[in-house]
């Protein structure tokens, strides 16, 4: 994944923690919808690792 895209994702998910959706979404959907295929499938893979980045839990409950 090229350090733009996954500085762009950090990002979503800090905005998102922070409750400013409308601009983690602004952040975020450019890089995923020009993304080719292969780094689609590096996005997705990062998105389900990290889902805890976005919702702010740690799965420890």
């Amino acid at each position: 994944m090229r350090p733009s895209t996954l500085r762009a994702l950090q990002r979503a998910a800090e905005l998102t923690r922070q409750n400013h959706f409308t601009e983690a979404l602004l952040v975020a959907e450019p890089v995923i919808l020009t993304a080719d295929d292969q780094e689609g499938a590096e996005i997705r893979r990062w998105l389900i690792e990290h889902t805890a980045d976005f919702t702010g839990e740690n799965g420890t409950n």
